[in-house]
């Protein structure tokens, strides 16, 4: 790559997450590194990114090369409605720093980390990465989406001003191991697993909120660590890349329980709260762009992943984020 000698020095903010800690297994399980590479995953301990200082220091100390920007202020749909002023100021806080420092220290590439849920309430389906500014987001988690949409516009304001390769990914609903399986605040598939097993465990009912008919398309979290190593060595355009399943792999929230069910073994009833929202119906993705690139690449079959994510949910249950 252009202004790159010797090994990959790559900076990985927001290691401890879902999607750091499957960049991680791939990087030392899988052979994902290669030879004198060097990985370096952050946590919220070593730096607070939104102090411009601090994640200064962080770039002293470690010098990388390369850019993995996954850290960012999170939360489920009732998080983001009580706290949209803070989702803003903290995520816009953030993503300046970490992208003006690695400016500063001469980084040669980042690769941000962004999410469906920033595209136009409003909008036609299937989205792409063309329309991510084509309206305001939906109500609920404007804060959020605003600071993420900026990651954008700043790549194309250091490629612009300064010839900067800083790009972003946009995936999909993501699960696994290390997710936040949180009931109130977690995202949608993970709160359903650690659901299932209390209902497992207590003998009582699977209660799931809202209808069941909403559609989702996700993505295992290993999947995307392999993409993600992909975009950091291989993807040269500025303008992000949605990385997810293809259009005909959206699933029902409804389908997506009678699979955590049968990966859980729960063998109780299941009810479902239509009282509650479905949030948005649907957010069909393409992935045709991904497509034109890697249309070699192979996704975790949806049951397998699931299977593995209550796995590893029941078997580390006590030190699970939750």
């Amino acid at each position: 790559m252009e202004g790159q000698t010797g090994p990959m020095r790559v900076l990985v903010t927001g290691g401890s997450g879902l999607v750091g800690r499957a960049i991680e297994r791939v990087v030392k399980e899988e052979g994902g590194a290669r030879e004198g590479e060097e990985w370096i995953f952050l946590s919220s301990k070593d730096a607070d990114l939104t102090n411009a200082s601090e994640t200064k220091a962080v770039f002293e100390k470690h010098r990388p090369t390369h850019v993995l920007h996954l850290a960012a202020m999170v939360g489920g749909l009732f998080r983001n409605l009580r706290e949209n002023y803070d989702f803003l100021r903290k995520n816009l806080a953030i993503n300046d720093n970490v992208l003006h420092t690695a400016h500063e220290f001469n980084v040669v590439k980042v690769v941000s980390c962004l999410s469906t849920c920033i595209f136009p309430d409003n909008t036609t389906y299937p989205i792409d990465e063309t329309m991510v500014h084509r309206g305001p987001p939906h109500s609920s988690n404007f804060g959020y989406a605003y600071a993420k949409r900026m990651l954008d516009v700043y790549n194309r304001a250091y490629f612009e001003q300064h010839g900067r390769l800083y790009t972003s990914i946009i995936p999909t609903n993501v699960f696994g191991p290390h997710d936040n399986f949180n009931i109130e605040d977690g995202h949608v598939l993970p709160a359903l697993i650690h659901k299932a097993h209390i209902a497992k465990r207590n003998g009582t009912a699977l209660e799931v909120w809202g209808s069941g008919r909403a559609l989702r398309q996700f993505i295992y979290s290993l999947d995307l660590a392999r993409l993600c190593l992909w975009v950091l060595r291989e993807y040269d355009e500025v303008e992000p890349i949605m990385l997810s399943v293809g259009e005909e792999e959206e699933i029902s929230i409804k389908d997506v329980v009678d699979i955590i069910v049968k990966a859980s073994e729960f063998t109780g009833p299941v009810i479902y709260d239509a009282s509650k929202s479905d949030g948005q119906l649907k957010k069909t993705a393409s992935n045709a762009k991904l497509r034109r690139y890697r249309p070699d690449f192979s996704f975790t079959p949806f049951h397998k992943a699931i299977k593995e994510t209550c796995d590893w949910f029941e078997a580390n249950y006590d030190s699970a984020r939750k």
